[in-house]
């Protein structure tokens, strides 16, 4: 469902000259599986991701989604994923029933089966207490779940969320992790980026780890333990990362 083969994306910086934010990313992600990126904050997660999701072009490499090449049919792509971040972006003067009716027009779909899908995720989700309430009275929790189902309203078969927990409080955090389980359930393919390790345990079937734009090692959570004799995911990740910052330093101090 999604296929990446060596993503690389550069970036023009005046000081620095090139900047490499992603270093020939290869992985892939079948449906029904919840594949995790896992990285510290500018590891190069969000520049994969914007990539996946036609945001940005790659520098070199390829990338296929549902069929279709990124580059050369990004507008295929876009009405095949559904993207969550924990920026929501609502409009203040929409209600939540106007404001996931909204995106579902802009995918193209019918009044008659959109209407359906409408009552179908508000039932799910639990938002017609506040299916009326504009967007500037809505609590956190309130707002995530209106992006969860303006992500989910025309029912793509790619999923990809980036750190969609960022900043809410446990109980709301909760009901975005159980909804992405449900979700697995139904067989959608599903990226998830975050750096919270207790996530990436509770949801993910295979992790890459990132750093620095490159993945590290990649692979199912057992997996990954036993190869490098970890007793924990956390223990795993900052084994990574310093072996990683250990090896450039090196190389850096080689004449």
């Amino acid at each position: 469902m999604i296929a990446v083969e060596q993503l690389t994306k550069e970036f023009a910086d005046l000081q620095r000259g090139s900047v490499v934010a992603l270093d020939g990313a290869t992985f892939q992600v079948q449906p029904g599986e919840v594949f995790g990126l896992l990285g510290p904050n500018g590891a190069g997660k969000t520049t994969c991701l914007r990539i996946l999701s036609t945001v940005l072009k790659p520098t070199s490499g390829r990338a296929v989604v549902a069929g279709y090449d990124v580059a050369e049919h990004p507008e295929r792509v876009r009405n095949n994923i559904g993207f969550m971040s924990s920026n929501t972006g609502l409009y203040d003067r929409m209600t939540a029933w106007e404001l996931v009716e909204y995106y579902g027009r802009l995918y193209g779909m019918p009044e008659g089966p959109l209407q359906e899908r409408l009552e179908t995720i508000f039932e799910t989700l639990q938002m017609n207490d506040f299916r009326d309430l504009l967007s500037s009275k809505m609590s956190t929790g309130m707002k995530q779940k209106v992006s969860i189902a303006r992500t989910i309203v025309h029912d793509p078969p790619v999923l990809i969320f980036d750190e969609p927990t960022s900043g809410l409080d446990v109980l709301v955090a909760r009901a975005v992790l159980k909804t992405i389980e449900s979700l697995k359930e139904q067989g959608k393919c599903i990226i998830f980026s975050t750096h919270i390790m207790r996530e990436v345990e509770r949801l993910c079937d295979r992790v890459a780890i990132i750093h620095r734009g490159r993945i590290l090692d990649m692979g199912g959570l057992t997996e990954l333990s036993q190869r490098h004799q970890q007793p924990d995911m956390e223990e795993l990740f900052f084994h990574l990362i310093d072996r990683h910052d250990s090896e450039s330093d090196l190389i850096a101090a080689t004449p």
